[in-house]
C-alpha cells in the first residue's frame, strides 16, 4: 500500500479510498499533493484487488484550491516534486472514480473533480471556478468538460465569472450528480462504489467507461496539450498576482492586461 505525505490511500472491500489530508489548510493543494493524487490513481489502476475509486476530503472541506503560499502564485509546480511517482488523471483510470466533495471546493479544487466520472457533493458546499477572480485560465480541460456536463451558456457563466455557488446549483446546473447533507456524502459514494465493485463486471465497465469519454468528441489529452501554454501565459502575467492579493487583501483588483497582450494561439 503507498505511504503518502499529503494524502490517504487504503483499499476496502474492492474500493480504493482517496482522501486530501490537509484539513488545517482545508486541504489546499500543493504541487505534492497533486503529483501524489497523480500516484494515487495509477496505483489504483494498475491493482486488480480494486474496482472503483472515491475521493474525499479530510475535515470540512473537500480542497480550498491550489495553496497560494506568500500569497503570490502556487506553491511549486507538478514536474518539481521530489521520487518517481506515476501520474494518471481520474479520467484515465480503468475503474469509475466518484468524487465525494464533502465540503467547499474552489479552483484547482473543482476542476480536478470534474475529470472523475461522478460526483457527490455537500448541499450546502461552497463551490468556485474562482480562477478568473485571480487573474488565470481554468485549467485540467474543463473548458472542454463543463460545457458537456451543463452545455455552453451555463459553463460560460461558471468559468467566466468565477462565482460562488452552491452544492443543490451544482446539481440544478449538471456539475453534480447528486446533493446530500455533508456527513453523508461519503457514505453515498461509498454505497454507489461497493455496489459497482460487487455486480459490475469490471471489463465492461472499463469499456464503457473509455466510450464515455471518447464520446467527449475531442481528445481530452490534445486538448490539454493546447491548453497548458495558455493556461503557463496567464499564471505568469501580473494579473495573476494581482487577482490573488486581491482577495486575500478583499479589495477589488486593478486588472491590467489589454486584448492587444494575448498570446499567439497553440495548434
Amino acid at each position: 500500500m503507498p505511504d503518502y505525505g499529503q494524502i490517504l490511500y487504503e483499499v476496502t472491500d474492492k474500493v480504493a479510498v482517496v482522501t486530501l489530508n490537509r484539513p488545517e489548510k482545508l486541504n489546499a493543494m500543493t504541487a505534492q499533493m497533486g503529483a501524489e493524487m497523480d500516484d494515487a490513481m495509477a496505483e489504483a489502476d494498475s491493482d486488480d484487488g480494486v474496482r472503483a475509486v472515491v475521493v474525499t476530503g479530510a475535515g470540512r472541506a473537500f480542497c480550498a484550491g491550489a495553496d497560494l503560499g506568500g500569497g503570490d502564485k502556487f506553491a511549486g509546480g507538478w514536474g518539481g516534486v521530489e521520487g518517481k511517482l506515476r501520474r494518471k488523471s481520474p479520467m484515465e483510470v480503468r475503474k469509475p472514480v466518484i468524487a465525494a466533495l464533502n465540503g467547499a471546493a474552489v479552483g484547482a479544487g473543482l476542476t480536478w473533480p470534474l475529470q472523475c466520472d461522478i460526483r457527490f457533493v455537500a448541499e450546502d458546499a461552497k463551490l468556485a471556478f474562482a480562477f478568473a477572480r485571480r487573474g488565470v485560465l481554468p485549467e485540467l480541460a474543463s473548458h472542454l468538460i463543463l460545457p458537456r456536463l451543463c452545455g455552453i451558456s451555463r459553463a460560460s457563466e461558471l468559468l467566466m465569472s468565477g462565482r460562488t455557488f452552491l452544492g443543490t446549483e451544482a446539481v440544478e446546473y449538471g456539475v453534480a450528480t447528486r446533493a446530500y447533507p455533508a456527513a453523508e456524502v461519503l457514505p453515498a459514494a461509498m454505497e454507489l462504489a461497493r455496489d459497482i465493485a460487487t455486480n459490475a463486471a469490471p471489463l465492461p465497465v472499463a469499456i464503457s467507461k473509455r466510450l464515455i469519454w471518447e464520446g467527449v468528441g475531442v481528445s481530452v489529452r490534445d486538448f490539454r496539450r493546447k491548453e497548458g501554454p495558455l493556461f503557463q501565459f496567464t499564471t505568469r502575467h501580473p494579473d495573476s498576482r494581482e487577482g490573488t492579493m486581491a482577495f486575500f487583501e478583499k479589495r477589488e483588483p486593478n486588472w491590467t492586461g489589454t486584448l492587444d497582450q494575448l498570446p499567439e494561439w497553440p495548434e
